[in-house]
C-alpha cells in the first residue's frame, strides 16, 4: 500500500528524493487517524528544517498534530495548494498533497528511516498494540 521508494518515519512522515531535494508529507495512516484535514500551516521557503524537529502542522476536526520532518535541509518549495484545500490530504496524502520540498543537507539521514515494508509492520504492530482496527 504504501510507495516502495518512500522513507517513513516513527511519526508518520515519508519523504522521497528527487535529486538533492526530499519531498515530505504525511501518510495515510496519519491522514485516518487524523480524520478530515481543515488547515495545514507549513514553513517558509528558505527556512532551514531540522530531522526530528517540527516543520509544521495539520489540523484535523479531531485534533492539531505536528508534523516532523525526516530529514536535515533547507526549504525550497512549499504546497501552497494545501492552504485552499487542505483536504487533498485525506485525499491523495502520498501524492498531492506533499508538504515541503527540501533540498537535503545530509542524504545519510535517510538511511535511518523505515522502508515501505518495516513501516507497514510498524503501524500493524501499534494498531494491534492499542487494540484498534483499521476496519
Amino acid at each position: 500500500m504504501y510507495p516502495q521508494h518512500y522513507r517513513f518515519t516513527k511519526e508518520h512522515e515519508w519523504v522521497y528524493v528527487e535529486g538533492d531535494v526530499a519531498v515530505i508529507g504525511i501518510t495515510d495512516y496519519a491522514q485516518r487517524e487524523l480524520g478530515d484535514v481543515v488547515y495545514v500551516e507549513l514553513p517558509e521557503v528558505g527556512q532551514e528544517l531540522t530531522a526530528g524537529k517540527v516543520l509544521g502542522s495539520v489540523e484535523s476536526v479531531k485534533a492539531v498534530s505536528d508534523v516532523y520532518s525526516p530529514v536535515s535541509g533547507e526549504v525550497v518549495e512549499v504546497n501552497t495548494a494545501l492552504h485552499q484545500a487542505p483536504e487533498k490530504i485525506n485525499q491523495d496524502p502520498h501524492g498531492e498533497a506533499w508538504l515541503v520540498k527540501v533540498r537535503l543537507r545530509d542524504p545519510a539521514e535517510l538511511d535511518r528511516l523505515m522502508t515501505a515494508s518495516e513501516y507497514e509492520a510498524y503501524i500493524a504492530q501499534a494498531s494491534q498494540a492499542s487494540g484498534s482496527s483499521s476496519e
